[in-house]
């Protein structure tokens, strides 16, 4: 049986890529890559004599049928992103469904993750945490991230690209609050590698003066503890108001709610119902505040 093989790779540095990692790019057939050019760097550096072939989200579809077909005649395949883990806000997924549909092995070689970098440097809690990727570039799916950030028991990781930063900040600090701490890690490994951390006030002020360059992650801090019952309903009503107009059903939407606000699951269950007027879609007075 042959095998998908998802490779981390570094995510600045590359002293970062394991021996596995490096034991794995030279003994597969073919390397699956994002990008080629940057991919060959890598595998030369490595000095893994092996095919590179494009994989990314414009032609990722048209991908499966020769992949499938490359690991029925029984060639071992690596899947690789520019950085860090394959798929995490990057190519991939369908071709590791399908390949898991096939029933043939996906084997995940865990390694560099910006995620996890900034996430352990950022000095803010960290035991639990939601990984949101980039948040949403407008309109009401944008609003919904926001609020899932503003409302969240845990930190939230988040990408931004360098030229949108301070926006990104600035809006938080509209929905969070412009005293919710924040870490902002930027060429994490990399030789300028930079942590910023403070205010969502502060933190914007920095970048306002001094534009940032390179890769950007950003940790927002939890939530402060609701002071009473009433906001707490609120912090969930708005909530279940985000997640249902992303189109999440209301019963994963209930779980949802006691998971993230540690409520109980018949008061999760309520809000919703409450929230949708028992039709499953919000309803007026979960939106009041848009």
């Amino acid at each position: 049986m042959a095998t998908l093989y998802l490779v981390s790779t570094p995510i600045g540095n590359l002293a970062d890529l394991s021996a596995r990692a490096t034991e794995t790019l030279r003994s597969v057939s073919r390397v699956l890559a994002e990008d080629t050019r940057r991919s060959r760097i890598l595998v030369d550096h490595v000095g893994a004599d092996v095919p590179l072939v494009s994989l990314h989200r414009y032609n990722e579809q048209r991908r499966v049928e020769t992949v499938l077909e490359w690991l029925d005649a029984g060639e071992d395949l690596a899947l690789v992103t520019d950085a860090g883990t394959p798929l995490v806000s990057d190519p991939g997924d369908r071709v590791v469904a399908a390949v898991v549909e096939a029933g043939h092995a996906v084997v995940p070689i865990p390694g560099p993750s910006a995620v996890l970098a900034a996430l352990a440097g950022s000095g803010l809690p960290s035991e639990r945490f939601t990984f949101l990727g980039f948040t949403a570039r407008k309109g009401r799916a944008r609003e919904a991230d926001l609020r899932r950030v503003a409302v969240s028991a845990e930190s939230t990781v988040l990408f931004e690209s360098p030229h949108r930063l301070v926006s990104l900040l600035e809006e938080l600090g509209s929905h969070c609050g412009s005293e919710r701490r924040v870490s902002v890690g930027r060429e994490l490994t990399k030789v300028h590698e930079e942590f910023r951390r403070g205010t969502l006030a502060e933190v914007a002020a920095y970048y306002r003066e001094r534009p940032p360059r390179g890769e950007v992650t950003v940790v927002v801090a939890p939530a402060d503890g609701p002071g009473d019952e009433e906001e707490l309903r609120d912090d969930a009503e708005r909530l279940a108001g985000a997640l249902l107009r992303e189109g999440m059903k209301p019963s994963a939407v209930a779980r949802e709610l006691a998971r993230r606000l540690d409520l109980a699951r018949n008061e999760a269950y309520r809000i919703v119902h409450d929230s949708t007027g028992g039709s499953g879609t919000p309803t007026g007075h979960a939106t009041e505040d848009e």
